[in-house]
């Protein structure tokens, strides 16, 4: 077997294989010194690695498990194709790993989470519920924990919470869940799908062989439509979720009271409350969409609403997810440093007004127009940083004319200091500075946490003087 890549992924899979006795190649097409450090553990497992070639196909393989981020159009996977060897990812082996507990019990099944934003929020939410219904379970797959690891350790669960990203849907045509969502869909990673019907196709992977039911975005049609696409088990229900009141087999919002017309015994004319609003933290409005998703997938496991009320009170959002930093001068810092789309910018930019907003980065292809469009009647300035800024300024020029805009050109360690005292100098009493980049973070940091450290080390600084 080959595994492609050195990545926390491709070292899980590498091992779990190695370990059921198969003979294992890793390649990656790095040889730095974080590649030969692994590359040495590997060995030391008896697991062969050839370093500085991604491309060649070793002798004799017969499967190809690939990490998430490597391209279909690999020349790696091409000669997999020419040698008649099948391509999968870490999920599908996870998948076909799956075995019964010691007491004869089936695999625990997989609640699956994805889409273009709140992912990681929502499989965390919905761990935490059904944590509070007393069930073992974890959060895995994109979100941190490799799933290969969880499915063939010793501790047994009721059921995992599984994030799953649009790469890791592409490669596991297998995968069939008790019940998974598409939280929301809008361009991104379209430089590896190809198209935006590719990357909506491999998110609508995650209904296809449901179980239970297909959670969809009542709001988002197009996740409806991916829903219909689907081939489902019979008797999997569509259950929407939304901002608004809900309708028959929905979940929604209705004053100030999240409630239930899917998972009760006449949704025609009865509803369930399962939270208040303000037990959802932080309360903005996609924040309170990923907890109806979240709230869904549990209700389609069972768990009673007592639960998802405790978990969502439990639960405590990661850092850099609109995380208030302080208050300074009478302005609020924000750092939603995880916000690295115009879809996810949009989102946090409609939760505050007025704002000073800090963006830029690496585009990956996106235009900024109708987010610009959208949120300038809440811009009180902007701040942009980074090598694509000067498309944000664009937008800006023609969509929020009459907007201050500082345009920062030094990217090295202090860029982000010297964003924030401009911020700062744009900024009122009752205004946000609000960090939410549209854009990766990589041309100036290693990933969006440091990206979100600087910025909020920077306010900290800008608050002691």
């Amino acid at each position: 077997m080959t595994v492609a890549g050195l990545g926390v992924s491709g070292l899980s899979a590498a091992r779990a294989l190695a370990g059921l006795g198969a003979a294992v190649t890793v390649v990656d097409g790095g040889d730095g010194p974080a590649q030969r450090e692994r590359a040495g553990q590997l060995a030391a497992e008896g697991i062969g690695t050839r370093l500085g070639d991604g491309d060649t196909l070793p002798a004799g393989t017969e499967l190809v498990v690939t990490s998430p981020g490597w391209r279909p159009d690999s020349p790696l996977f091409a000669a997999a194709a020419a040698a008649g060897a099948e391509v999968i990812g870490d999920v599908e082996v996870a998948w076909r790993l799956r075995r019964p507990g010691p007491d004869g019990r089936p695999a625990a099944p997989w609640l699956a989470v994805t889409g273009t934003n709140g992912k990681t929020t929502t499989t965390a939410m919905l761990a935490s519920i059904l944590r509070a219904a007393g069930l073992r379970t974890a959060a895995v797959g994109n979100i941190g924990t490799p799933i290969v690891d969880v499915v063939l350790a010793e501790d047994r669960y009721d059921v995992l919470a599984v994030e799953l990203s649009s790469f890791q849907l592409h490669w596991a045509p297998g995968l069939r869940v008790h019940s998974g969502a598409v939280l929301n869909l809008a361009p991104d990673h379209l430089d590896w799908h190809g198209s935006m019907a590719a990357y909506a196709a491999d998110k609508g992977r995650v209904y296809h062989g449901n179980q239970v039911a297909c959670v969809y975005n009542a709001d988002d049609p197009v996740t409806e439509e991916l829903v219909r696409a689907a081939d489902v088990e019979e008797g999997c229900r569509a259950i929407g979720f939304t901002l608004s009141a809900p309708g028959p087999s929905e979940l929604g919002v209705v004053e100030g009271l999240l409630v239930d017309r899917a998972f009760v015994q006449d949704r025609r004319r009865t509803a369930r409350e399962l939270a208040e609003v303000s037990d959802v933290r932080p309360a903005a409005p996609h924040n309170i969409a990923n907890a109806l998703a979240a709230a869904a997938l549990a209700r389609a496991y069972g768990v009673p609403p007592a639960a998802v009320r405790d978990g969502l009170r439990a639960f405590r959002p990661d850092a850099h997810r609109i995380d208030l930093v302080a208050e300074v001068a009478g302005v609020s810092y924000v750092d939603d440093s995880k916000a690295t789309n115009t879809h996810a910018a949009r989102a946090s930019l409609a939760a505050y007004a007025p704002v000073v907003w800090i963006a830029g980065g690496l585009a990956k292809g996106a235009v900024f127009d109708e987010l610009v469009r959208e949120s300038a009647g809440r811009l009180r300035g902007a701040v942009l940083i980074g090598k694509d800024r000067h498309l944000i300024a664009e937008a800006l020029a023609r969509h929020a004319p009459d907007v201050p805009v500082a345009d920062l050109e030094r990217t090295d360690t202090g860029a982000m200091a010297e964003a924030v005292r401009a911020a700062a100098r744009l900024a009122g009493p009752g205004d946000t500075v609000l960090l939410a980049p549209a854009c990766a973070s990589m041309d100036m940091f290693t990933d969006y946490k440091q990206r979100g450290d600087a910025f909020a080390a920077a306010v900290r600084e800008l608050a002691t003087g």
